[in-house]
């Protein structure tokens, strides 16, 4: 069921699926499964570093990444098992290009493929699929995040066969290098906020990169200024007229970074026992001491719980029974753990930890990026809170 260990000295459990997650998937897809986290580790997990480095986009490994099927997740016909494992597999090389797929999936090609219109899907979907085009996903503004349902300002207004917007949006990934963005705004006629394909080289549309983040330094997150930008009436998402569908969306996106969570905490347990079997000191490998081996015990007993949780999520989702209470809750659970997790493999390191030489001062910056974005931990826990109270505390 599992491949081999690659050489006589590998430690059992090569792989860390000491629970045999894997193993849940279908012949077909567990040998996908093999070859994908293959390519990603052997390919992509250590040029990322150099990339998070300079805060470099890797466009040659989006394009390799792209021949592997992941920018079409979402539409190949995969059970959610196997689309949560690719999460996964991504996070456990780079936080970065995780997130990237996983929005790319879950919300472009997810909203164009259930809201958009016909038109709309022969022009974006093809080049979606293989990466040769990008989305960005434009809700978040600079002054309403955790609120953005009641507080968003970005206004649409039509004007004959064309939308007037003018805003502005903040945290927008890829938002420097996609090809459009899915805008979200609210119509002066009604007040509903839809969603709106906006190119991004429309004349009054600017992207400018946020630089200097502690974490997923590969994703281009941008600031977006819309100023009297027009489009036309066509580009309107003619399923997404109203914000309680896209919520819906949005609760999918939620349970897709328990997934990431799972996956960075498989990485600091990778990188710690790689680190902790070759370390010696007073004469003798680290991994032999017990504090050591206690730590190693416990991110991977944080990252299989974690595993485990979302496995049932999966199931849940696929019975169409997914509410955004549990979404919330794995989200906010896994991060929790995913926060401990890499702290611990930090200590693990020593000083080394701290260096993204030595890829676990890399996991630490972005494991915050994870507790914060879909959603703060906070916020999560509050949306559980309600669902088990009947009683709301945001207000």
């Amino acid at each position: 069921m599992h491949p081999p260990a690659h050489d006589a000295g590998a430690p059992p459990f090569p792989d860390a699926d000491l629970m045999y997650i894997v193993d849940l998937l279908p012949a077909a897809e567990r040998d996908r499964y093999f070859t994908i986290r293959r390519f990603l580790q052997e390919c992509v997990r250590q040029p990322s570093i150099e990339y998070w480095n300079r805060e470099e986009f890797p466009f040659g490994l989006l394009a390799d990444m792209g021949t592997y099927g992941l920018g079409a997740l979402q539409l190949d016909g995969s059970s959610t098992l196997f689309k949560g494992l690719m999460y996964v597999e991504l996070a456990r090389a780079d936080v970065s290009l995780s997130a990237l797929a996983g929005i790319h999936n879950e919300l472009i090609l997810g909203m164009i493929s259930q809201l958009g219109s016909e038109e709309q899907k022969a022009r974006w979907l093809p080049g979606l699929r293989t990466f040769r085009h990008l989305g960005a996903f434009a809700l978040t503004e600079p002054e309403h995040g955790s609120d953005i349902a009641g507080g968003l300002e970005t206004s649409a207004r039509l004007d004959g066969d064309t939308w007037v917007l003018n805003g502005a949006k903040r945290w927008i990934g890829a938002g420097t290098l996609a090809d459009f963005a899915l805008v979200w705004a609210r119509d002066d006629a009604d007040g509903e906020i839809k969603g709106f394909i906006v190119e991004t080289d429309r004349a009054g549309y600017t992207a400018t990169k946020i630089a200097n983040k502690i974490g997923l330094r590969i994703m281009q997150n941008a600031d977006i200024l819309l100023e009297d930008v027009r489009i036309p009436a066509g580009n309107l998402l003619p399923g997404a007229t109203s914000f309680s569908r896209t919520n819906e969306l949005l609760r999918d996106s939620r349970a897709w970074v328990g997934w990431q969570g799972a996956g960075i905490q498989l990485a600091a347990f990778d990188v710690a026992r790689a680190y902790t079997l070759d370390r010696r000191q007073f004469g003798k490998e680290l991994a032999r001491f017990q504090l050591v081996q206690q730590q190693l015990a416990d991110i991977l007993g944080n990252a299989s719980a974690s595993l485990a949780l979302m496995v049932q999520l999966a199931r849940i989702q696929e019975d169409g029974k997914l509410e955004m209470a549990q979404a919330a809750m794995a989200k906010a659970t896994i991060t929790r753990l995913a926060r401990a997790s890499v702290a611990m493999g930090r200590s693990l390191l020593g000083g080394n930890g701290i260096s993204s030489d030595y890829e676990m001062g890399k996991l630490f910056g972005d494991a915050e990026i994870l507790y914060t974005y879909e959603g703060t931990y906070e916020i999560n826990s509050l949306i559980v809170g309600r669902a088990v109270t009947g009683k709301s505390a945001f207000t």
